[in-house]
This record gives C-alpha cells, structure tokens and sequence, in this order.
C-alpha cells in the first residue's frame, strides 16, 4: 500500500487534503464549547489574524508530518484489511499522540512568539480536542486516501 505522503503529499491531492484539513480545523473551533472552547476560540482569532493565508500556510507547512504521523495507523488498517476511517476512529488516542508529537516539535521551532504563546496555554488540553477531531480526520482520510479495507 502507497505511503499517506505518496498518496496525498503533492500536487492537486496536496492542495485538497490542506483546503480540506482548514476546513476541519475551522469546524472542530466552531463546535468548541464552554470556557475551554472560549479559550480555543480566542487563540485561534489571534492566530488567523497573524496574516491572510496563515492557517493554511501552516497546514500545508506540518502536513508532511502529519502524514508520515499517521501513516502507522493508515498501514495498520491496510494490513488488518480495515477501513482507514473507523479505524482511527477506534484508535483516536494515538492519532492524538501522533500529531501532537509533530506540533509539540514544530511549536519549538515557531518564529512568532504569539503561536508559541497561544500553543503554550491549550497544550494542556490538547490531546481530548486531538481526540474529540478523529472523527472528522478519519473522514478526511477516507475521503482523499486509498481505501484500505
């Protein structure tokens, strides 16, 4: 089975997967509730105002992580001859870990200090928004990448 970056990390499937991904990334603030969802909200305000285009420059920029990230969990699939969806539907603890792994990496390296500031004050919280995304993930996956099952 093609790697995930294969299948997805150029050209006309690249620039689907990154619209697609800021889609996702734009419903998963809109749903956010209650003060942490205030505080996502707010954070994500500050950092679509940093300049046009810059969310999707920075999906773009961590995509090829990500999908290096998932692809693990894509490969599994394959192999067990799963759908990729539900399977990291099944699995969102470790999609979590996977791409956290990949932002907690590139938050050191970030050149703004309102991203590393903003990143800073929800990375505690992380990992159960990370979680509560898999579902729409999994949908993006599926809907760009091979099928596996």
């Amino acid at each position: 089975m093609a790697t995930l970056t294969e299948q997805l990390g150029t050209g006309e499937a690249r620039k689907k997967v990154v619209d697609d991904a800021c889609k996702v990334l734009d419903a998963e603030v809109a749903d956010k509730g209650g003060l942490s969802g205030i505080a996502i909200k707010g954070a994500y305000k500050v950092v679509q105002g940093i300049k046009p285009g810059f969310v999707p420059e920075v999906v773009d920029a961590l995509l090829d992580d990500f999908l290096v990230a998932l692809d693990p969990l894509y490969q599994e699939a394959a192999a067990k001859k799963r759908p990729a969806g539900p399977y990291l539907r099944e699995n969102a603890p470790r999609v979590a870990d996977a791409l956290l792994e990949v932002t907690d990496q590139r938050s050191t390296q970030a050149k703004r200090q309102v991203v590393r500031s903003a990143y800073e004050k929800l990375r505690p919280m992380a990992k159960k928004q990370v979680e509560a995304a898999a579902p729409r993930l999994a949908d993006l996956l599926e809907k760009h990448a091979a099928p596996t099952g």
